[in-house]
């Protein structure tokens, strides 16, 4: 299914019901009422847009995932699903972003792991372990491993992601959406060269966060 229509279709039913919701109180007259599940029922609609972006194509650099801030800039090591040394770039996503989630680079979905967890804020440190959770691993056609993790929120309740194990993806590709409020960490290669600073406004499949070395 190609996910590329104006409104992200994952939003009708919130539409749709809101949308009942206010059409039902207008019956009744309550214009009060009305008129705030009119902006509610419009501010759903504005919240699962998904529009077309646009960037600049050159080698080996790597596209931003999400919208919203840099709120994260770390080397790091792990082990566990996700295990090695990496270069980490955490972005925060607010109510008023765009939650459309798109592909870092052009590559191949190697595995895809998801996690139950808790919803705390996802602007703390925490979140990035703790929080429910979905790790996308993409490979490169030279071996490099990128993971691209969607991390559930304090209000996000739903992770959505439209690929599976196998894929072959595109460098700004839609991978999925998250619900109301969130964050996306990625893992990047530990000599990746790195352009965003904190605090930096990024946008998904637009802004370059830096480029492979």
């Amino acid at each position: 299914m190609k996910h590329d229509s104006i409104i992200a279709h994952e939003g009708y039913p919130f539409i749709i019901f809101s949308l009942v919701i206010t059409v039902f109180v207008a019956f009744f007259g309550i214009s009060w009422l009305t008129i705030l599940f009119a902006l509610i029922t419009i501010f759903i609609v504005w919240f699962f847009r998904n529009p077309e972006r646009y960037f600049q194509e050159e080698e080996k650099v790597l596209i931003s995932p999400a919208d919203g801030k840099v709120i994260k800039i770390e080397d790091i090591e792990i082990s566990g699903s996700i295990s090695g040394k990496f270069k980490k770039i955490s972005i925060f996503m607010n109510v008023f972003n765009v939650h459309v989630n798109r592909v870092v680079y052009s590559s191949k979905i190697e595995a895809i792991n998801y996690h139950k967890g808790k919803f705390f804020s996802a602007n703390l440190d925490k979140a990035s372990q703790d929080n429910e959770r979905n790790e996308v691993l993409i490979r490169t056609e030279d071996g490099r491993s990128i993971w691209m993790v969607q991390i559930a929120g304090l209000i996000a309740r739903r992770i959505i992601c439209w690929v599976s194990a196998g894929n072959d993806v595109k460098k700004g590709e839609r991978f999925g959406i998250i619900c109301f409020g969130s964050r996306v960490d990625v893992y990047l290669p530990e000599d990746s060269r790195i352009s965003v600073k904190l605090r930096d406004k990024v946008k998904a499949g637009e802004t370059p966060l830096g480029s492979l070395s």
